[in-house]
């Protein structure tokens, strides 16, 4: 009788302490996570797949612990990265050009590519069934930032139709973030909006959306991820890790339901509701908005520059091997 009462006394120890060992692997795995500071332009379901790689544990299962921070402006994002208070940079991809063309020998290199077209949608005061771009003459437009690109492939998109942009009036003076509130105050009769503000400005029956930028301005890299040259060569692993999490955020949105995607991310746009969401993400997903991989290509970010060249911000090209780094994309 002993030997089993001692025997049971020992499987006890032993289970016991499994238990603790496991949580101190647990609590060690969890140490062991790389901290990423990621500074973010925007915060819009256009970046849909980033927020997937959050929710759905992508970051963790590559050892990282990422925290994303609201950094409106991309000369804010590149400032940002700049100054090392965060690791990576997620913004136009045009404002790696602009640092290097300053003359800074630690500049930002872009590694990788998460949306392909312009995020706006062209929000009216009326509703217009048959929207064309013709309807913009003589009309007032809140563009956003002059030299950010959502202003920048407004003018393009203008300028490939056939629409001198003299008979436009395009509002630059307003940062990115204050034109949904500038247009419902009464400023315009046009606004270039991305969700969820093009869908909070239908529902307080301000406005409505007649069209989608990226529709007419081309495939870029319009949003992608950036760091400093010298952040890239000291952590070349941690930039693998935290591309492949990116990856698998972006397969996961082609691949899921608008419905049940729209379930998952509410919690990051609590706002918003599930039905909201959902529409939001098909207006984009049938535009063809997001990368099928992190890779930038060549032509993508040369036709990037034809734009900003277009635009009357740089004077020439920038050699695409400086500013892209594809070697941790697929």
């Amino acid at each position: 009788m002993k030997k089993i009462i001692l025997g049971i006394i020992l499987f006890v120890i032993v289970v016991i302490g499994i238990i603790f060992i496991n949580k101190d692997i647990t609590k060690t795995k969890k140490n062991d996570l790389k901290n990423v500071k990621v500074a973010e332009v925007a915060h819009s379901i256009f970046y849909a797949p980033q927020y997937v790689a959050v929710k759905k544990g992508y970051f963790k299962e590559e050892g990282l612990n990422v925290e994303i921070v609201l950094t409106p402006g991309a000369d804010k994002v590149a400032s940002a990265v700049l100054s090392k208070d965060v690791d990576i940079g997620f913004c136009g991809s045009e404002q790696s050009i602009y640092v290097y063309n300053s003359g800074k020998k630690d500049y930002l290199v872009n590694f990788a590519a998460l949306t392909k077209r312009d995020g706006s949608f062209i929000v009216s005061r009326k509703k217009e069934k048959d929207f064309k771009l013709e309807n913009l003459k003589g009309k007032y437009i809140i563009g956003g930032r002059k030299g950010g690109m959502p202003e920048m492939t407004l003018e393009y998109t203008l300028k490939e139709n056939n629409i001198d942009i003299k008979d436009v009036t395009i509002d630059t003076s307003v940062e990115f973030a204050s034109m949904a509130s500038a247009f419902i105050s009464g400023t315009g009769d046009y606004v270039t909006l991305f969700e969820p503000n093009a869908t909070m400005v239908e529902k307080q029956g301000k406005g409505y959306v007649v069209g989608y930028v990226g529709e007419y301005g081309g495939s870029v890299p319009y949003t992608s991820y950036n760091a400093l040259k010298s952040y890239i060569k000291k952590n070349p692993d941690t930039i693998k890790r935290f591309t492949k999490a990116i990856d698998k955020g972006l397969d996961y949105v082609h691949k899921t339901d608008n419905k049940k995607l729209a379930k998952e991310l509410v919690e990051f746009f609590p706002d918003m509701t599930i039905n909201d969401l959902e529409k939001m993400i098909k207006r984009y997903k049938d535009n063809d908005a997001w990368m099928k991989n992190t890779y930038l290509k060549k032509r993508d970010f040369d036709h990037m520059q034809d734009i900003v060249i277009e635009a009357g911000i740089i004077k020439k090209k920038v050699p695409y091997k400086k500013l892209v780094n594809t070697s941790f994309s697929k």
